[in-house]
């Protein structure tokens, strides 16, 4: 691969920083500094004033992952991010959508921090011991697992499409949740489909496995919608195709994360996606080093890392596919910064690639 000249055009960092500064600036005086303008020649139909991340008929959007290491967060909160990065655009995170629609508490965490906290400290050269559960631990969080089914079974898709009104009413549209559902019941699996559609989503996601496909499409194809695989270092083991994934139904599709496929491989990812582009239903975007830098396969700060993101961008601008691109922020944040901040920041990187 001819990197120099794969990479020759990234955005310099230090010029980039400097027109995104001035630009977040002017965001918190004027709401609509990165909103829809005359400039983009977009379809401004589902945006407000105040928000819009659909730049010359690109979709960004982000996986709300990307701020896991923020406050709890509740819908008007995963909304006032929305607002603040300038996303209309949502991959929510399963565990996001059902901490919103008021799942019962996970007992798991709370008896793990109490076991750990009875544990003797191991002597030197002793490995710690492995808590063990008592009989009424187990207990609770059997009955938590069948509450957790219950409640799932028994969800009210009013309630659901409640939420998906408030998103919408917010100028924000969710077109995947990642429920990753495979080792479910099938009851929870369809749950799970009928959750995602009533969301607006024509997707759920996955970790791509054969046998996960095998599992899920059919319950994709009964819900007309798509089990959508998310790739880590996948690709870069040796015979791994996703071709005999594909295979199983027109419903399996690929939510193909270009940062972790460049980073393992060292393949540009713009010919993953030339020749599946009909089987992708979204895009993970991140910035990394390739296999063969020192660090190899790092997350980076973007716009320093070597992941040819404005090629990846400027491709689907040309071809117009319809492909979903969702920012997944893995990169350290600053202590002067924070995951909101820096979304915003990768929001205007893509937008001054695309216009």
């Amino acid at each position: 691969m001819a990197e120099n000249k794969l990479f020759q055009e990234k955005t310099s960092r230090r010029t980039f920083l400097k027109q995104s500064a001035t630009a977040l600036a002017m965001a918190t005086i004027l709401p609509s500094a990165f909103s829809c303008s005359k400039k983009d020649e977009h379809d401004c139909s589902k945006c407000t004033a105040s928000v819009c991340s659909k730049f010359n008929g690109v979709q960004i959007g982000a996986i709300t992952y990307s701020w896991r290491s923020m406050p709890a967060k509740d819908l008007d909160t995963i909304i006032a991010y929305c607002k603040e990065a300038n996303l209309s655009s949502l991959e929510l995170m399963g565990g996001d959508l059902e901490m919103v629609l008021g799942v019962p508490e996970n007992p798991t965490n709370r008896i793990m921090a109490e076991l750990r906290a009875k544990m003797t400290p191991p002597k030197a050269g002793e490995r710690p011991k492995r808590p063990e559960f008592t009989d009424e631990q187990k207990a609770e969080i059997e009955q938590y697992s069948k509450d957790l089914k219950a409640w799932r079974v028994g969800m009210d898709m009013a309630k659901v499409e409640a939420v998906r009104k408030k998103f919408n009413d917010a100028g924000i549209n969710i077109h995947i949740v990642k429920f990753s559902p495979s080792g479910w019941s099938d009851e929870e699996i369809d749950y799970a489909f009928k959750t995602a559609k009533a969301m607006g989503a024509k997707a759920v996601t996955q970790e791509i496995d054969l046998k996960a496909a095998q599992r899920l499409a059919p319950f994709a194809e009964k819900h007309d919608m798509y089990i959508a695989f998310h790739n880590h270092m996948q690709y870069a083991e040796e015979g791994f195709s996703c071709d005999p994934i594909l295979a199983v139904s027109p419903a399996v599709m690929l939510n193909f994360d270009t940062g972790h496929y460049f980073g393992s491989t060292g393949n540009h990812p713009c010919d993953f996606i030339k020749k599946y582009h009909e089987r992708i239903y979204s895009i993970h975007l991140k910035d990394k080093t390739g296999p063969t830098t020192t660090p190899a396969n790092a997350n980076q700060v973007w716009g320093q890392g070597e992941t040819p993101i404005k090629d990846i961008l400027t491709l689907l601008k040309q071809e117009k596919w319809p492909i979903y691109c969702d920012i997944e922020l893995e990169y350290d944040i600053k202590p002067w910064s924070n995951a909101v901040k820096e979304l915003g920041v990768c929001v205007r990187h893509a937008r001054e690639i695309l216009l």
